[in-house]
């Protein structure tokens, strides 16, 4: 069971890997005595600290972090943030607009830059990534060759962190089960069906479209398939008009949603009647991208909290919020991936699609010009 899962989940990093390679306090002078003499702002690597203890002194001293679009309930972040400040109580860690979009977040950073307040480091979906690529600063973790080549910008601009599946998430006492795209648009999901933001800013929301153009027998050259079905399940008079939470699942605001399969995971936890759907066929599979904002008000504290993400300890944390982390297959060969989470990963679809990057940037154009008219 073990082999299988690491080979089909080797395949998904593979064709991730086109995606992206192709393709969620008083600051410090980054130049000051407090890093040892070291530009924190410019060090690519620990070795540009000299060592991770001089990394961590360097963080330590600058005494905050500031992080952006993580909601506690989204691939286990809460935990995972709660575990850096358990590990590092000198740093304390503002947690800015948890609820936000990856374009919400270039947009913080670009309104506070010189600030304190600015978001140190990001969390963001591929499109969002790739246009945004001066916002960037590059650096490469400790665990740099643990992470396939194709899910890496070569300089350590961004990394994908951990992925998973499109899926829809419904409440089974109230709705019965989709099992095919098209049974969206029946009369059974009347004002019921949401996405996870606009397709145009988020992530999760761009990857929904995605998933609807490849189930409606589109390919990932033209979201077009995808957007008319959205644009269906508007006049059907299905489609639900609202921003997914936790507490939109939990209070019954959004009974019907597409999200990715780790999040709708979660939401069991607020609902027993949760259930999770990957549609038969063609799979909508993706990564999101770390990176660390070129202008950070504490630059040591970010690429410290990178060298922490990208450890066995956080990989595992995302693992336990049903995300699928990046350095797995290299965690599983070693014998430090937690293995009974491992083998508790839902299996995945035959067929996989995850956009390259010429595919991304032309499908966030057709977005940016026909989803609103199609959804109005």
């Amino acid at each position: 069971m073990h082999a299988t899962r690491t080979r089909t989940l080797a395949a998904v990093a593979l064709l991730g890997a086109a995606a992206l390679a192709l393709s969620g306090c008083a600051s410090a002078d980054a130049s000051s005595d407090d890093t040892g003499g070291v530009d924190a702002a410019t060090a690519t690597s620990v070795a540009d600290f000299g060592t991770f203890a001089d990394l961590e002194a360097a963080a330590k001293a600058e005494g905050a972090l500031n992080v952006i679009a993580l909601p506690r309930d989204w691939a286990n972040y809460g935990e995972i943030i709660d575990a850096f400040t358990a590990r590092y109580p000198e740093i304390t860690v503002n947690e800015i607009t948890p609820d936000a979009s990856s374009a919400e977040e270039i947009e913080a950073a670009k309104t506070n830059a010189g600030l304190d307040t600015a978001p140190d480091v990001f969390d963001l979906g591929l499109t969002v990534t790739l246009q945004n690529t001066d916002q960037f600063a590059p650096y490469q973790v400790q665990t740099w060759d643990d992470i396939p080549d194709d899910l890496k910008e070569p300089s350590g601009l961004y990394v994908g962190d951990y992925g998973g599946f499109m899926s829809v998430g419904y409440d089974s006492s109230k709705y019965p089960a989709p099992k095919t795209l098209d049974d969206l648009l029946g009369a059974d999901y009347t004002g019921a069906v949401a996405i996870n933001g606009d397709p145009t800013q988020a992530g999760a929301a761009f990857a929904a479209v995605g998933l609807a153009t490849v189930q409606s027998g589109g390919t990932l050259d033209d979201f077009q398939p995808g957007i008319d079905f959205f644009g269906e399940l508007q006049q059907a008079g299905n489609l639900l008009k609202v921003d997914v939470t936790t507490a939109t699942v939990a209070s019954g605001e959004t009974p019907v949603v597409f999200d990715w399969d780790y999040l709708n995971a979660s939401h069991v936890a607020d609902n027993p009647n949760w259930k999770v759907v990957v549609f038969p066929g063609t799979g909508y599979a993706g990564y999101y991208n770390q990176a660390i904002n070129v202008d950070a008000p504490h630059p040591a504290a970010a690429r410290l909290w990178q060298e922490f993400l990208y450890s066995d300890d956080a990989q595992n944390l995302w693992l336990k919020g049903g995300a699928r982390p990046v350095r797995a297959e290299a965690m599983a060969a070693a014998g430090t991936i937690d293995e009974k989470l491992w083998n508790a990963l839902p299996a995945v679809p035959d067929d996989i699609a995850i956009p390259t990057q010429d595919q991304s940037t032309a499908a966030g154009e057709l977005l940016g010009q026909k989803w609103a008219a199609a959804v109005q």
